[in-house]
């Protein structure tokens, strides 16, 4: 599971990182035509992709114990979106053991799903 979910994350991130350079090159973000940022499909996508961050981010803010990074994956995920959170999952994939089980992954390090449970 490790491996497969590892992969996944770097398809992620590489596709991401390509897809933002191409866009890029060929138009500025500031540069985006009004028709298109006001369009309400764009909107939409806008607070679709946004709510996602941030569902994302509150698993993220329970698994990390301390306010510092907490704060960084925050602003790292509000700016940069799936980049960030492909980072963070690779970070966290490449520090677990090719062992480590869904338990290992979604809770915060060294608790039990008994634990996660009865916390509040």
């Amino acid at each position: 599971m490790i491996i497969t979910l590892r992969l996944f994350f770097i398809i992620v991130l590489l596709s991401m990182i390509a897809v933002t350079w191409w866009a890029g090159n060929h138009t500025a973000l500031w540069e985006i035509p009004g028709e298109v940022g006001g369009h309400p499909w764009f909107i939409a996508c806008l607070f679709d992709a946004y709510w996602g961050f941030l569902t994302f981010y509150l698993w993220l803010f329970y698994r990390e114990a301390s306010a510092m990074p907490r704060t960084a994956w925050l602003i790292a995920i509000l700016l940069f979106g799936n980049i960030a959170m492909a980072t963070y999952m690779l970070i966290l994939l490449f520090k677990l053991p090719r062992s480590a089980n869904a338990r290992e992954i979604l809770l915060r390090p060294g608790e039990s799903a008994s634990a996660a449970a009865t916390s509040p």
